[in-house]
């Protein structure tokens, strides 16, 4: 879509800096809050409870070896307190875990936020006001596909080293920056043909939308078509793990069925080990509870109220007589908050889109905490079939979410900038449509990794 309505000044691409800004401020104070002054001692708490498990696993060694102690002995006094000293242990590390993984998540997406809408918007800033001509409300080809193509080719060819240094760089380990240079260029490419998409788009106010001429979409524009039919892709993707899943899962004896007398009758153990073996209370480890289903649950509303957040950004774009709400659940919000939350038609829009945005990340941080929950009790994507299936359904799910994120960026900003009314919301909707996808998907994901 490219140069359909208003002129763009090449300085409101200026404000982009300006979000880029924002974004790496809340990351930096986020990380300083979460990454360094919780962690930090809840880094020696972890420290400590180790030094107490080893000390406590000597001396119930030592009673053996003198004899005032047999092995195996479950109800011993040292080894009781040996397995107490090693659940705290686990406690101490998972609380670590919380804070260390939260801040180094936020401070990653803020980078990448800033990165996305700070390079973008200097790219079209720098470039020479567009000249318009007679046939400026025709629709001209875009380079913009060719381009984002070709940085998603170089970020997949180094998305290995890639994935592996962001992950060393998550959970705190020396990570070698050098290895994810292949996919960083990748990504410089993909928000390149992304920046030259918003200038494309940025002045689009409703007017020279394409409209499909053939069947079954007829009348419709071709747009919506074309989200349609990639959410119909995206069904047969993700229907090929939920399916994969159900197949192998109705085969297992795991932990939770053994424990509850519901494997078949000539089992004699349990033979696999699921992520809601881990999560569920009283997992793999003994210590998990309530909390531990905690990240999971959250996001599910997260998602949920997230869907509804764009539904309402859509309807007051839409919206021909907008008016602050007001009925008994805003009078008992107090009127500044209204008048911050609500305070126009325009930004009022804005707000919501940034709920919205919010929302996500919240999925995204929490969903790396649990991961690294899982991965520090021993469930990696190289355990077993049930972690190599969880990883890549719950992974791809996560991706989907993140570029979702990366999109969003940009309609809040445009919201911001020239803004959008009933003419021109076709691009909320369409986001919406996508949106409300990975939500539905999530809500039949959770009950069946988290639940099942």
């Amino acid at each position: 879509m490219s140069g359909h309505g208003a002129d763009i000044e090449n300085s409101i691409w200026v404000r982009a800096l300006l979000y880029a800004g924002g974004f790496l401020t809340f990351g930096i104070i986020a990380f300083s809050i979460l990454g360094i002054a919780l962690a930090g001692p809840a880094h020696d708490e972890y420290m400590d409870a180790i030094e107490h498990y080893h000390h406590a696993e000597d001396e119930y060694k030592e009673s053996i070896a003198t004899g005032d102690s047999i092995e195996g002995d479950h109800y011993d006094k040292l080894y009781l307190e040996m397995e107490k000293a090693h659940h705290h242990e686990v406690d101490a590390h998972l609380s670590y875990l919380n804070w260390k993984v939260s801040g180094n998540t936020i401070l990653v997406l803020s980078i990448i936020f800033a990165s996305f809408i700070g390079i973008g918007g200097l790219i079209n800033s720098l470039q020479a006001d567009d000249e318009h001509s007679d046939d400026e409300h025709e629709h001209h080809g875009s380079a913009s596909p060719i381009i984002f193509t070709f940085g998603i080719m170089l970020f997949m060819i180094g998305f290995p080293g890639f994935s592996n240094t962001i992950t060393e760089l998550l959970t705190g380990t020396d990570a070698v920056i050098s290895e994810m240079l292949i996919g960083v260029a990748g990504l410089l490419v993909i928000i390149i043909g992304v920046g030259n998409w918003w200038k494309e788009d940025l002045p689009f106010n409703g007017y020279g939308e394409q409209i499909a001429t053939s069947a079954p979409f007829e009348g419709e524009h071709i747009r919506k078509a074309g989200i349609w039919v990639f959410i119909m892709s995206e069904i047969m993707i993700f229907a090929t793990f939920f399916s994969s899943y159900l197949r192998m899962r109705t085969g297992w004896c795991t932990k939770w069925a053994w424990d509850n007398d519901m494997c078949a009758s000539d089992a004699t153990g349990y033979d696999i080990m699921t992520a809601s073996d881990y999560l569920r209370p009283g997992g793999a480890s003994g210590t998990g509870d309530f909390w531990t289903m905690l990240p999971g649950g959250i996001n599910t509303f997260a998602l949920i109220i997230s869907s509804y957040t764009i539904v309402i950004a859509l309807k007051t774009a839409k919206a021909h007589d907008w008016s602050r709400p007001d009925n008994f659940m805003t009078k008992l919000i107090p009127e500044p908050v209204m008048k911050f939350v609500f305070p126009d038609q325009k930004r009022t829009v804005r707000n919501f889109l940034f709920a919205t945005l919010l929302l996500g990340s919240l999925f995204i941080v929490l969903k790396l905490v649990e991961w690294s929950h899982l991965v520090a009790e021993g469930f990696t994507v190289g355990t077993s079939q049930a972690g190599s299936i969880f990883y890549i359904a719950t992974g791809a799910h996560g991706l989907h979410v993140f570029i979702g994120l990366l999109i969003m960026i940009y309609l809040v900003f445009k919201a911001d900038t020239v803004g959008y009314d009933k003419d021109n919301a076709q691009g909320i909707e369409y986001f919406g449509l996508y949106w409300h996808f990975v939500d539905l998907a999530w809500v039949i994901i959770f009950p069946a990794f988290y639940l099942y």
